[in-house]
């Protein structure tokens, strides 16, 4: 809608929808083989398919690869080449990239951030099919609010990373580092999302309620700084990164037809 304008072609919305859909899906499946392993050591991933043995490695190989495989074909058929290009990039970062250093190094998170920035791009490039300064801070913007997002969940859920020996940045370098951290992307998120209306891309009542709502985020986090019961303020942290994404999506799409 943000790239539209609100003039809405249908076939070219399911179509993005669908082949979106279906890359991410491929993406989820190759990363739940990979990470197999470690899922049986983590109470939130321990009931997975795969780390159960319900269903069985290869076909869930066979399983990823034919909804990669559709989900590319819907992309390159009915959408653009440049989208197809985002979700190949995607896919290798998230399967390949993240599925190696979230294992070996803090900046793991980092890492997986951008493929979680890429769908809302290749919305924005299946209407334009073109990168621009819009589609590079849409990018920003989400790897942003991602990290704060995941570093409230691995404060809430530290035993499971630290019994996983997996390197997050709770686990590697304390709460306190983390809550830091926490701080620096919040900030980052509501400077870079306020951009689209300096840069003329949406009017000031998005503007007004992306300062209300980063403002309030920043104050959460630093609330944490002086709280000792981590695991309860981190879910709060968790829960509300939801409610900001939800805010950022809704006014992003009412932008075009806002003042």
């Amino acid at each position: 809608m943000f790239a539209c304008q609100w003039h809405i072609d249908f076939g070219l919305l399911l179509a993005t929808l669908a082949g979106v859909t279906l890359v991410i899906a491929s993406a989820c499946v190759f990363n739940n083989y990979i990470d197999r392993d470690i899922d049986k050591l983590m109470s939130r991933t321990h009931e997975r398919a795969l780390a159960t043995g319900k269903v069985p490695p290869r076909s869930a190989l066979v399983y990823a690869t034919t909804l990669g495989v559709i989900g590319f074909l819907a992309l390159g058929l009915f959408v653009n080449i440049r989208v197809v290009l985002l979700g190949l990039i995607a896919i290798f970062v998230y399967v390949v990239l993240y599925g190696v250093t979230k294992r070996r190094s803090v900046h793991g998170t980092l890492v997986g951030s951008f493929a979680g920035a890429i769908p809302p791009v290749a919305g924005y490039v299946a209407v334009t099919n073109r990168f621009d300064t819009a589609s590079l801070l849409l990018f920003i913007i989400l790897v942003c609010w991602q990290m704060p997002h995941f570093y409230a969940i691995a404060i809430y859920r530290f035993n499971d990373y630290k019994n996983a020996k997996l390197p997050v940045l709770p686990v590697k370098y304390g709460m306190q580092a983390t809550k830091l951290q926490i701080l620096i992307y919040i900030f980052a998120f509501t400077f870079s999302s306020l951009l689209l209306t300096v840069y003329g891309y949406v009017g000031f009542s998005y503007f007004i309620v992306m300062v209300a709502i980063g403002f309030y985020w920043l104050y959460m986090g630093l609330d944490g700084l002086k709280i000792s019961r981590e695991k309860n303020w981190a879910k709060r942290m968790f829960l509300f990164s939801l409610v900001v994404n939800l805010t950022f999506a809704i006014t992003l799409t009412l932008g075009p037809i806002l003042p």
